[in-house]
């Protein structure tokens, strides 16, 4: 468990919540490609600076919640945990909270300054990161790249329009393809390539609705 407002102390512990994370997801997969290990069909799409940011923390307490889940583990993928966070003395870059903790628990986690230095903090030098909990029922991912986050692991589609409706926005696939990724190809239509697999990846199943 880490020091509130501190990177994972000890390599041990960031082992554990990346080995828990990779039941949920697939940690070499990047989008368009489906990072979740099983593909549920309710993915839902915010803008990436959203889940780094205190706000968002009251959604993620409720989707571990549904599932059970006591804890929220953050692990960042990008930059790489040795090469960038231990090599410049930062500590290992995951996080382990309680869903009692509160947004400014998140934020001191997140938004800490490994002495002072802006650029240590997750929420300024993190480019891929996943979110879960023990259960591997549901998860949240972000990449920087494309500047998208992505849930998935609603229990119903009345839970998830209600959770859409409390915390959002989010956005469908169809509707991240239009207000949200065009920013990551300079305000140009999505490739094609890249639409098709973001939408077979993150899409409802044939003849399902969203």
């Amino acid at each position: 468990m880490l020091g509130e407002g501190s990177l994972m102390p000890d390599r041990d512990g960031y082992l554990a919540i990346r080995s828990r994370s990779a039941v949920t997801f697939d940690l070499d997969a990047r989008f368009p490609d489906q990072v979740f290990r099983e593909r549920a069909g309710d993915s839902l799409f915010c803008e990436f600076d959203v889940v780094l940011a205190p706000e968002i923390w009251p959604a993620l307490c409720m989707m571990a919640r549904w599932h059970g889940d006591d804890h929220i583990e953050l692990l960042v993928l990008e930059p790489d945990c040795d090469d960038f966070y231990v090599s410049e003395g930062l500590g290992y870059p995951a996080v382990s909270l309680s869903v009692e903790a509160g947004e400014d628990d998140y934020w001191a986690a997140i938004g800490f300054e490994p002495d002072g230095d802006a650029l240590g903090s997750i929420a300024i030098s993190a480019n891929v990161v996943a979110l879960t909990g023990a259960s591997a029922k549901w998860g949240c991912w972000g990449d920087r790249d494309p500047e998208v986050a992505v849930f998935q692991g609603f229990p119903d589609a009345a839970a998830r329009s209600e959770w859409c409706a409390r915390f959002g926005p989010f956005l469908d696939v169809s509707g991240a393809l239009e207000s949200y990724l065009p920013m990551a190809f300079g305000g140009r239509p999505v490739p094609d390539t890249y639409a098709a697999a973001l939408t077979a990846n993150y899409g409802p199943p044939s003849g399902r609705r969203p």
